[in-house]
């Protein structure tokens, strides 16, 4: 039992990793708690301490800032889990010197679209958790209580995709399918031990077809797109009601409502159609809310300028397209077209392997612009995986991007991350390195896994 509890934080003992990634939660100081007070608030709340890191250096490497810029043959020094400076000729003193020449830095991979832990790897009946889909509107009902942070996606998400931060929403069954959750991508035997510290809280909801399908198939309300506004215009009017009294009662549902009327917790909509987005817009003008992100969003292309307008960022897909009525309309140059209209563009994943290529789909999304003659910069390609979506979840102040006081959280490429050739080398959480694929002892492994054909697999 004690090897399947150290596995649990990622020491896996079969790969003799414990004497190089730390012992586990029980091994992390409190005091390295990147945002101790904010990690003390509210129910559920986060104990997510940081793995014990060193000052590290990455010299002579391309960086991509995440937000916009590039650096050629550059140094990146980190320590005490923040990023200290990025730049040419920097002193390396007190620093342990990583070579990267001929590599690429960026910062690590946000998702802002991902279910890992509420339908985990195996994908059975059993682990499928991220719909209560027996009501049309459940904001009481919250993804973090299905996480399972066994699930071998995540040390997958880190050591193929570089994925350092994701959020997990619940699924589309449902108009409004409850809080989503930010989670750090780190080996722990509790959802509070992955929460990232100080991330708002997000409400999942869907418009369009899977509600009306799941709900009329069942012979009620909603079975009809006019059916969908309706039920959601009176949850919005019960929940106006209900901030503007005596909040003392407490009511869960109406708790989360009342969040996003305070403007606390953000709203991630899925949606795919254009028609569909900009009344959804409107819709939150009437009830005094507001939109942060439109997620699938595939005919967002065709709204760029009311999105630019209202300040909504898209998470998109690079060319899903046509698997069901409401995505037929959507077109390669999507993400592209939305950058020149100057709109938030976010691309996502939505599934437990593209999570793990995060870094191929934004290349393949700049690919379909330059075909249509839009030079778009790989700096900024690298933003929509980066600081665009921890924009779209309210992180950005901490993370996203490699500037001095933000979170070491940071992917060291072996060549140009927007090359189908590439592959994460080393990633660091928070200073603290996590994944080296030139060392077998630093890839974490689920204690599910273990003894499991391909335990600690690197796809």
């Amino acid at each position: 039992m004690l090897v399947r509890s150290l596995a649990t934080f990622g020491c896996a003992i079969a790969l003799g990793a414990c004497s190089t990634m730390g012992g586990g939660d029980a091994s992390r100081s409190a005091a390295s708690s990147p945002s101790s007070a904010s990690a003390a608030d509210g129910p559920y709340a986060s104990t997510y301490e940081r793995f014990p890191g060193r000052p590290t250096a990455l010299v002579g490497a391309t960086v991509y800032d995440g937000a916009g810029q590039r650096f050629d043959n550059a140094t990146v020094l980190f320590r005490d889990g923040e990023v200290v400076e990025v730049g040419q000729g920097l002193a390396t003193d007190g620093y342990d010197v990583i070579d990267g020449s001929g590599k690429f830095v960026t910062p690590g991979v946000i998702d802002i679209h991902s279910h890992l832990g509420d339908y985990p790897t195996p994908s059975v009946q059993a682990h499928s958790d991220g719909n209560e889909a027996t009501s049309p509107t459940t904001p009481e009902v919250w993804a973090e209580h299905s996480v399972w942070p066994q699930d071998p996606g995540f040390s997958r998400a880190l050591a193929n995709g570089g994925v350092t931060a994701l959020q997990i929403l619940p699924g589309s069954a449902n108009l409004t399918g409850g809080r989503s959750v930010t989670l750090k991508n780190v080996a722990s035997r509790t959802v509070q031990g992955m929460k990232f510290p100080g991330a708002p809280y997000g409400m999942k909801m869907a418009c369009g077809e899977n509600p009306k399908r799941v709900y009329g198939g069942r012979g009620r309300m909603p079975s009809t797109r006019m059916g969908n506004f309706a039920v959601n215009r009176q949850m919005w009017l019960d929940a106006k009601a209900y901030a503007a009294g005596n909040r003392s009662r407490r009511d869960l549902a109406k708790e989360t409502l009342a969040g996003v009327l305070d403007g606390d917790i953000l709203i991630h909509n899925h949606c795919y159609r254009a028609d569909e987005m900009a009344l959804v817009m409107d819709m939150a003008k009437e009830m005094g809310y507001k939109v942060t992100a439109f997620h699938h969003a595939v005919e967002a292309y065709k709204i760029g300028d009311l999105l630019r307008e209202n300040d909504v960022c898209s998470a998109v897909w690079a060319d899903w397209y046509g698997f069901k009525m409401e995505s037929y309309d959507g077109i390669p140059e999507n993400a592209s077209l939305l950058w020149k209209a100057g709109a938030c563009v976010v691309i996502h994943s939505d599934d437990e392997n593209g999570i793990q290529r995060l870094n191929q789909e934004a290349a393949k999304a700049q690919a379909a612009g330059r075909r249509m003659g839009l030079d778009i910069p790989d700096a900024e390609v690298i933003g929509w995986i980066t600081l665009n979506p921890a924009r779209a979840m309210g992180i950005d102040a901490m993370t996203g991007s490699l500037e001095p006081g933000k979170m070491a959280d940071v992917v060291l490429w072996n060549g140009d991350p927007l090359s189908v050739y590439s592959r994460p080398e080393k990633v660091w959480v928070d200073g603290a390195l996590l994944y080296d694929a030139l060392d077998r002892k630093r890839r974490p492994v689920s204690d599910f896994e273990l003894g499991q054909p391909g335990e600690g697999d690197v796809k």
